[in-house]
């Protein structure tokens, strides 16, 4: 049976345990919202953002040079070639749709002129 967060159960040994936790996490809540929702937390956790990003970018460009490298040496395609690679397959995929709606284009019977009337004039029954 499920006992509501009221009422206290003397022989519960936890019970006293769970009303102490779940007051404290109440206290904890409300306290860090009211930090999170303040201007001098949001200026703190912008400076070190930008910090952090600052300092990650050279580290970030090392691994790439490193990882280039190490794939090149065992025959393998880095992140550049895979990319230009598909921009290469995007390009041929691009033409090849235009060649088909062009070949579509040619197999289409041609349009009757307006007015009922064929290339060589009105035919005569």
């Amino acid at each position: 049976m499920s006992q509501t967060p009221e009422t206290y159960n003397p022989f519960d040994p936890t019970g006293m345990f769970k009303a102490l936790r779940d007051q404290n996490m109440d206290a904890w809540s409300k306290m860090m919202i009211q930090l999170v929702n303040t201007e001098a937390y949001a200026q703190a956790t912008a400076v070190m953002l930008d910090a952090w990003l600052s300092g990650s970018g050279p580290f970030r460009k090392a691994v790439q040079a490193s990882m280039a490298q190490a794939l090149t040496s065992v025959n393998m395609p880095t992140r550049d070639d895979v990319t230009r690679l598909a921009e290469r397959l995007t390009n041929i995929e691009v033409r090849l749709d235009n060649l088909e709606a062009k070949l579509d284009e040619g197999r289409r019977p041609p349009r009757p002129a307006p007015g009922g009337k064929g290339k060589h004039g009105p035919t005569e029954n």
